[in-house]
């Protein structure tokens, strides 16, 4: 495992925390692409009896998946408590208490503080894992993959988004050449992904991406949106301090040989994908089979 590259998952935390209160008003790409998701959900015919919307941020999700499948009990689960205090709608505290509240409409969801790597949750217990951007987040994807395929049921699903590798190219190639830090998070190839699913067991993977490119007017913009999202660097490998004025301005200007009609882009490669829980693979014993194996 490249160390410099591995998330500090207590300066995650910390970070969406502190991106919670404001979160919604910058996440316009992440509602996007939970948008996308949905539509592409569209095309599965299969109702869950319980979600498990993992890495469910303040909400949005875990909101849109309630009036698509009312019958169904929803779990959300995130690592920032931060993050759950602004998804749960406002209630008499002592309906609180009791870690499941409904929204205007009368849908009901449990709020869990908890890691993707480390479900805190009983075996075969959802029907359908969802996860909207949160796997760029977890520092072991078969780990990962091995508690969403514990928690789903027999015959679940299995269905996510993530950032690929060509995310935020422009931010890293500026600082390639600044100095030896890790400056930009690190992303895992729609490939790799589609291969650890199957070496986890799960079945009939499909895998898709596409780029989504915003535009900034300045390199300020870009950061002040990332950070306003929680989503600027946590790895190990980054520079602990404040990077000096030099390196910054170098960086700045290593970006700005990237504008085109007046605009500074940053890319997202973005990744989806589903799965499914497959029955359990049986054997059987003809009497062929038992005389060959000596138990006849």
């Amino acid at each position: 495992m490249n160390y410099d590259h591995t998330i500090d998952k207590r300066q995650m935390r910390k970070a969406f925390g502190r991106a919670a209160p404001h979160y919604d008003q910058a996440a316009v790409l992440q509602r996007e692409i939970c948008d996308r998701m949905l539509a592409r959900l569209a095309y599965i015919k299969y109702k869950p009896d319980v979600i498990l919307d993992a890495g469910s941020g303040t909400g949005y999700g875990t909101r849109e998946l309630l009036m698509r499948y009312p019958a169904a009990r929803q779990l959300a689960i995130d690592i920032a408590s931060a993050m759950h205090f602004q998804a749960r709608p406002a209630v008499p505290w002592w309906r609180q208490l009791l870690g499941a509240v409904g929204d205007k409409r009368g849908h009901q969801a449990s709020y869990i503080v908890g890691d993707m790597e480390q479900i805190p949750l009983a075996d075969s217990c959802a029907g359908l894992v969802w996860s909207n951007l949160a796997l760029q987040w977890c520092n072991d994807l078969k780990q990962t993959f091995a508690e969403v395929r514990r928690v789903l049921q027999t015959g679940g699903l299995f269905m996510f988004s993530t950032f690929g590798p060509d995310t935020l190219k422009e931010l890293r190639q500026a600082f390639r050449h600044i100095d030896d830090y890790s400056h930009v998070n690190r992303f895992t190839d729609m490939h790799d992904i589609g291969d650890m699913l199957v070496h986890n067991g799960f079945a009939t993977p499909v895998m898709d991406m596409e780029y989504i490119t915003l535009t900034y007017d300045d390199v300020v913009g870009v950061m002040r949106d990332l950070k306003a999202i929680g989503a600027h660097n946590v790895t190990q490998g980054r520079r602990r301090g404040l990077t000096g004025k030099d390196a910054w301005q170098k960086a700045i200007s290593q970006y700005e040989t990237l504008r085109k009609e007046g605009k500074l882009p940053a890319t997202f490669e973005v990744i989806y994908g589903h799965a499914w829980k497959p029955q359990p693979r049986t054997t059987i014993v003809t009497p062929e089979l038992r005389r060959q194996l000596g138990l006849a």
